[in-house]
């Protein structure tokens, strides 16, 4: 995906060398009822596709059919992209696994069909073809081009769109060099292609920031000759390769470091007040005293997003979750619960009328 400048060549012949490119698996965006006023709007489209902080994201490598498998040398630079990203001090967390079935990321290295992502919480939608990421080139020939692509598509996953599709950037494209350099192998993008992953402006609340980050690890090189304005970009645009400072900032943002205390209890039949600014979490731990169904409710006018989990040995696995962002009710969950075991409740706040008028409930 990325290239890095190689100061003994010229920064366009640098950028020749590695011009394989990324096609982003987008969702749809989302859309809201009339009633939905601006702001609201704005901060459900900032949360969309994002995961629940704390969670664990479990991958899996295809062994078959051959064309999707891996030797292992290959597979090692994507588990080495994914401790970069977690070394940053964030609070999801990944786990490697042996089977399909435990997996949310189904990781496959076809070749000639690109390198690619679907985005955030959208790897969980179910499609025909069950991959959630593609490497369709060598991550090992050139070993910073590699990790870079990996830490790429693992951008996607977390649910960052590309970089240079910023609005705030003030890219202007020399929009035929575009479509003709990419219409070119290794690419052969259609100008559909080449429009949603180059052209396409993406909308600004779902950026980070207002500013723009060149040197981004979501963000293509460009040759000479693509950009017209910056000016300065006119002969070539190389990220400096890795995680950038932003990279960084923003990826704990969304995801930050966990607190070290334990969640506090949820009690039956008794409101527990969401004191959350949007964005934020709570977590809740609740043990039920009987075997039976449960019933899971936020109060008051808010967009959250709850999962309940289970905890067990290995780590917390997800039994439920509702997202009523947009909508005119609360979010709801009916699960069934065995008596005495620890079950863990996780609330996000996206969206809030007033403050100090939202609640979870359990009965």
């Amino acid at each position: 995906m990325a290239t890095r400048p190689d100061p003994g060549r010229p920064l366009a012949q640098a950028i020749r060398a590695a011009h394989r490119y990324c096609t982003a698996r987008y969702p749809a965006p989302p859309t809201f009822a009339a009633g939905v006023s601006g702001a609201r709007a704005r901060l459900l489209r900032e949360s969309a596709g994002k995961w629940l902080n704390g969670s664990t994201l479990r991958y899996w490598f295809f062994d078959k059919p051959a064309r999707w498998a891996a030797p292992e040398a290959q597979k090692n630079v994507v588990r080495e992209a994914f401790r970069r990203w977690k070394a940053v001090g964030i609070g999801l967390d990944f786990v490697e696994v042996g089977r399909r079935a435990e997996a949310d990321l189904r990781i496959a290295f076809e070749a000639g069909d690109g390198s690619w992502s679907y985005v955030g919480t959208d790897v969980r939608t179910a499609r025909d073809d069950p991959r959630t990421m593609n490497f369709g080139w060598s991550l090992t020939e050139d070993a910073a081009n590699g990790i870079d692509t990996a830490l790429h598509e693992i951008g996607h996953t977390l649910g960052f769109p590309h970089e240079h599709q910023n609005p705030f950037a003030g890219i202007v494209w020399n929009e035929p060099a575009v479509y003709r350099s990419l219409a070119k192998p290794p690419n052969g993008w259609s100008r559909a292609t080449t429009f949603a992953n180059i052209i396409e402006k993406i909308a600004p609340d779902t950026v980070q920031g207002s500013a723009w980050d060149p040197d981004s690890i979501m963000h293509y090189p460009f040759e000479a000759g693509l950009i017209d304005r910056p000016a300065r970009y006119r002969a070539g645009l190389a990220p400096a390769g890795g995680l950038s400072a932003r990279d960084r900032a923003w990826v704990r943002r969304f995801y930050p470091p966990r607190a070290n205390r334990p969640p506090a209890a949820l009690k039956l039949l008794e409101t527990a007040p969401l004191a959350l600014a949007p964005g934020e979490q709570a977590e809740f731990r609740f043990t039920p005293a009987a075997t039976r169904d449960y019933e899971f409710r936020t109060f008051g006018s808010a967009d959250t997003v709850i999962a309940l989990y289970e905890r067990r040995r290995g780590g917390a696995v997800e039994l439920a979750a509702d997202d009523d962002s947009g909508d005119a009710r609360n979010a709801y969950l009916k699960v069934r619960l065995a008596a005495r075991r620890t079950y863990l409740l996780r609330v996000r706040l996206n969206y809030r009328r007033r403050a100090g008028e939202t609640a979870v409930m359990v009965w």
